[in-house]
């Protein structure tokens, strides 16, 4: 037997879930002073659902989950490799509160805002800060058209960011539509418009000249593949320059994007920066209009991000439903804060412990209630070596510690007086 977790999975010690129950937390309490409401959904879809999501590279990530008994020993002897599974496990939040709201629109009250706080999982090869089982923290807001869910996403999700002390951060805003103007310019075809994007997305990753390679490969036309790799190379663009790249009809998108990035630099107060990025894409095909990336200016890379995406509950309803989330990069959140080592910088309940002798459980236990609300409180019977068992202590983060019949008040250990 194995001891060792599943690749691409983490085992968690008490200290390390210490940090992630407090971050959670906190974002939790942010999302619901907000007027968001907390939602729960299966990790297992139907696997239809999944591979119709729209959801871009993530779809090569599924887990499927085998049909079984009778139904998988048919479909192998059929031959039909295709159909050998039925479920899958999710790969991100947003398709199953699609599911939600078409299978619970009768009791919800519109417009809806969701909160997901839960584990998703992908196939990725398993690499620092890639990880097959992780945690997203989901805001999303269900049934209005209008951009200010897009200006209460952002400032929502910027008070979380700021609330468990993330440090700078800017939040860059996009939309497709825009994007896909851009590109019909260019003299890409509308079908190639998604297939495009999904491989701009890949930009940091492949480099300007591997996305026009791998334009080429796709088939697009070479002139328009040359014109967008000028584009590519110029840059950074101002929404004004952005205008002469698209038609009349986009401009009323630029004038949309930049009166969210308006207000919300109002609303920022100065706690970060908002603003706009043309080759912010997001891989997921299922984006219809604005999206959004928090990038950390203290730590490289993105920990935050969303978009609009107004046809995925149609999939299930055949109606119209407008929709947009946001949705934090938890575990990325927790690498960094784990590394600086934030396990005893006050953020947590104070620690003690209560050493007793065996026969003195029950006074010694009346004893730790008394402490309890002002602390969290183990009851330890006393070791035989007290103090190495208390330096131990110390090493885990504890406050202090009290010995039953010895102490009234905790000793408070090492500097934490």
């Amino acid at each position: 037997m194995k001891v060792t977790t599943v690749k691409g999975t983490n085992d968690y010690l008490p200290e390390e879930v210490r940090l992630r129950d407090h971050l959670q937390e906190k974002i939790l309490k942010v999302y619901r002073e907000n007027g968001f409401e907390h939602i729960v959904t299966p990790v297992i879809e139907d696997i239809e659902n999944l591979d119709k999501s729209e959801g871009g590279e993530n779809l090569n990530l599924i887990f499927r989950i085998l049909k079984r008994g009778d139904k998988l020993d048919k479909a192998i002897a059929a031959g039909t490799y295709d159909d050998l599974a039925d479920m899958g496990l999710r790969y991100d939040l947003t398709l199953p509160l699609s599911r939600y709201y078409a299978n619970n629109r009768a009791k919800l009250v519109l417009p809806f805002k969701a909160i997901q706080m839960d584990r998703v999982y992908r196939a990725e090869r398993p690499q620092k800060g890639r990880m097959r089982e992780f945690i997203q923290c989901d805001i999303d807001i269900l049934g209005s058209e209008s951009n200010n869910c897009e200006l209460e996403l952002i400032k929502t999700t910027a008070k979380a960011l700021l609330a468990i002390e993330i440090g700078g951060f800017r939040v860059k805003v996009n939309d497709r539509r825009l994007l896909k103007a851009v590109l019909v310019n260019m003299g890409f075809a509308e079908n190639e418009l998604d297939s495009v994007c999904i491989v701009f997305d890949k930009l940091d990753k492949i480099g300007a000249d591997g996305v026009k390679a791998e334009l080429e490969e796709k088939g697009c036309s070479s002139d328009a593949v040359v014109r967008f790799g000028e584009f590519i190379d110029r840059g950074t663009f101002t929404l004004e320059e952005i205008k002469k790249y698209v038609n009349e009809d986009a401009v009323t998108i630029v004038d949309e994007v930049e009166h969210i990035i308006n207000v919300s630099n109002e609303l920022s107060e100065g706690k970060y920066e908002v603003v706009f990025d043309i080759s912010l894409v997001r891989g997921q095909g299922y984006y219809t209009g604005t999206i959004f990336e928090v990038e950390s200016t203290s730590f490289r890379g993105a920990i935050a991000g969303g978009g609009r995406y107004d046809g995925l509950i149609g999939k299930f309803t055949g109606e119209n439903v407008p929709a947009v989330g946001f949705s934090i990069g938890f575990e990325r959140i927790y690498s960094i804060l784990s590394e600086q080592n934030k396990k005893d910088t006050g953020m947590y309940g104070k620690r003690i412990a209560v050493f007793y002798n065996a026969d003195e459980f029950a006074k010694a236990s009346k004893k730790a209630d008394s402490f309890r609300g002002e602390y969290d409180v183990c009851m330890i019977e006393r070791p035989k070596k007290l103090g190495k068992y208390i330096n131990k202590l110390e090493e885990q983060g504890y406050y202090g510690f009290v010995v039953f019949g010895e102490d009234e008040e905790p000793r408070v250990l090492g500097n934490k007086g």
